[in-house]
């Protein structure tokens, strides 16, 4: 099975066109999304019709679970908070129902995905070290857990001695008694001063996973947001990639 994974759309159109192009040389067999399909970006409609139309495994994002109302919208900052009562406004019926159906933990026999943590995973914490990485190790059932949220790719590594180690190679050949939290970065607001999407390439049969990078059209993105009247900082964020 080669698997498609990726996260942080935040309803940049943009930015999940020009992965969906990337992707379709890629020969996926399955499509996952770890969560956050809407928030800051100027499409969040259109972002979920695409990925409703791929038949993707999904699960919640923060940002998707607080345009429905599942998420106090006083968890994020204030731009964050803007762009969550915008995106509500612009729901539809049928969007608001798609973001309520999604869980939040999806496992199948090759790996498990989460937004954050499986740590309380209703909290949206950030795995941002070895502790808290830990406490997805002792709770996965998988060899390999997919992560999001913290929109910078990255991989922590748990060797048959319990030893944790992280890097940011963008290969990986999965061994047999090793276990993984992969973090698979955003397509729509990468945060590591690199503007250009960010995807993942899982492949079982391989044991293989590998992040790739895709430029699009990121000012279009930007005069986009500004031009629905979202805080200009959503838009020039998008140009370094912060």
């Amino acid at each position: 099975m080669r698997y498609g994974i990726f996260a942080d759309v935040h309803s940049n159109l943009q930015a999940l066109d020009a992965v969906l192009d990337a992707y379709r040389k890629e020969k996926i067999d399955q499509y996952l999304c770890v969560g956050d399909v809407v928030g800051y970006g100027a499409n969040p409609k259109e972002c979920i019709e695409k990925i409703i139309a791929l038949e993707t495994v999904i699960v919640a994002g923060n940002h998707d679970w607080a345009s429905v109302d599942l998420l106090s919208a006083d968890y994020f900052n204030a731009y964050a908070k803007e762009a969550v009562l915008w995106t509500k406004r612009k729901l539809g019926d049928g969007d608001r129902r798609f973001l309520e159906s999604l869980k939040l933990v999806y496992k199948n026999q090759d790996l498990t995905l989460v937004h954050g943590t499986l740590h309380v995973p209703e909290n949206f914490d950030y795995m941002v070290d070895a502790y808290s990485a830990s406490m997805t190790f002792d709770l996965l059932e998988t060899s390999i857990c997919f992560v999001g949220h913290y929109h910078i790719a990255g991989i922590f590594i748990k060797d048959k001695g319990d030893n944790i180690s992280y890097n940011e190679d963008s290969k990986l050949d999965i061994k047999r008694h090793n276990r993984y939290i992969i973090n698979v970065g955003s397509v729509g607001q990468p945060r590591d001063n690199n503007p250009d999407a960010c995807y993942c390439i899982f492949d079982n049969d391989n044991k293989e996973a590998q992040i790739k990078r895709i430029s699009y059209d990121v000012h279009t993105a930007k005069k986009r947001i500004i031009a629905e009247g979202l805080p200009r900082f959503l838009g020039d964020r998008l140009i370094v990639g912060k």
